[in-house]
């Protein structure tokens, strides 16, 4: 484009230096046309280089823009952006537009992605697991947990949670559990039961006697374990909800329970078993998580994939949880716009400021150079325009 610019004002040179001397007739118009298009080109040509350099290397004032200003200009793009991009509500409403749940869930289920995300995130997790080294976790352990629990005042934690999750009922369900554990026990394990009542027994009671003594006791005890499992408001359940409300309550006002509670959490964390029980709890599930997430074909990895696919098609197919991701999403990047917006847009000024000026023309000119040598060209066509009605003008006058 340079070339077809430049030959163009070599082109009205030399039709003008041809017609030099016929000002007359139509080779007058000619000529004046020539020299119209050849002062339409070199101003040109000198507007459009001033921008980017000093024209013929001379230092005329107001040329060379763009390398002498390419600090404010990096500012004055940064601002721009910042004012009428970075900005809460085109943010929402690009991500609003945008379906960006939906287009995720697309594209989790499309082909093998959900596998890739499972391959990937378990490549990096079972090496960051690997990089923790047991001295790490004892370190913080016994330097920093442990120190930190011995000097916090747990007791009013822990009774507020037991509060809670008496008043949410979350409890039964151990206490099922518990109690059809024990069932379970004593009906496999009668011979040891009544070995312990007739152990117990006098020595001068018959032996017969004491078998149908443990014998009954042991029926007993077993249908009265029975009785509390299938019966959800029984006396004993009653009786143990109340003490665990009393429990709850003293843990968190009584002045005597409460400093019993941390004697006895400082008297276990001083225990030499906390930190080594502590530390080959870690080492054992980290060994098992880094084992679990090596096996492609293992429960882990195969359950997270199916996790994560069914995550997908819920995001396509429920239009509540679709909405519910996509307006969090907003009010994320809503969040981050607001409060680090600008710091963002500093990135466009920080990166004009670290280019070299000569360097920054010629990116500018690179990408815009083909419209900046047509600025050149027209200036050449309409100069010679303008020339020949000039000319016409002067001749009717």
């Amino acid at each position: 484009m340079r070339a077809l610019a430049l030959s163009l004002l070599v082109l009205a040179a030399v039709v003008y230096v041809l017609t030099r001397e016929h000002d007359t007739g139509w080779l007058g118009y000619v000529n004046a046309g020539s020299e119209a298009a050849m002062v339409g080109a070199i101003a040109d040509w000198f507007a459009v280089t001033a921008l980017f350099r000093h024209p013929l290397g001379l230092p005329i004032p107001h040329t060379a823009i763009i390398p002498n200003r390419k600090e404010s200009l990096g500012e004055s793009l940064q601002e721009f952006v910042a004012d009428n991009f970075l900005k809460e509500d085109v943010i929402r409403e690009r991500i609003g537009s945008a379906g960006v749940s939906r287009r995720v869930g697309e594209w989790v289920i499309d082909g093998r992605h959900a596998d890739r995300i499972v391959r990937e995130g378990s490549r990096i997790l079972s090496d960051a697991l690997g990089q923790v080294k047991e001295s790490d976790v004892a370190a913080v352990i016994q330097e920093a947990l442990i120190p930190r629990l011995k000097e916090e005042e747990l007791s009013p934690v822990v009774g507020q949670l037991l509060d809670e999750v008496l008043r949410d009922d979350a409890h039964r369900g151990l206490v099922d559990l518990a109690v059809d554990e024990l069932a379970r026990w004593l009906d496999h394990n009668h011979d040891e039961v009544a070995a312990l009542i007739e152990n117990r027994a006098p020595s001068w009671t018959p032996q017969w006697l004491d078998k149908r003594v443990s014998t009954w006791v042991h029926e007993q005890v077993v249908e009265w374990v029975a009785e509390i499992g299938r019966t959800p408001d029984h006396n004993a359940r009653i009786a143990l909800d109340s003490w665990l409300r009393d429990l709850a309550a003293d843990l968190q006002h009584d002045p005597d329970t409460m400093e019993r509670f941390e004697r006895l959490k400082v008297r276990m964390l001083t225990q030499d078993r906390v930190s080594s029980t502590s530390i080959a709890l870690w080492d054992a599930l980290r060994r098992a998580m880094i084992g679990s997430l090596g096996d492609e074909t293992g429960l882990l990895r195969t359950r997270a994939k199916d996790e994560i696919e069914r995550f997908g098609r819920r995001l396509i197919d429920d239009e509540q949880l679709s909405t519910r991701v996509d307006t969090t999403i907003s009010n994320i990047a809503a969040y981050a716009v607001n409060n680090y917006g600008h710091e963002v847009a500093t990135i466009i000024s920080a990166t004009v400021n670290r280019w070299d000026g000569k360097e920054t023309a010629d990116r500018i000119e690179l990408h815009v150079g083909r419209d900046l040598q047509f600025i050149r060209i027209n200036g050449t066509v309409v100069g010679g325009l303008a020339g020949l009605v000039i000319h016409a003008v002067s001749t009717v006058i």
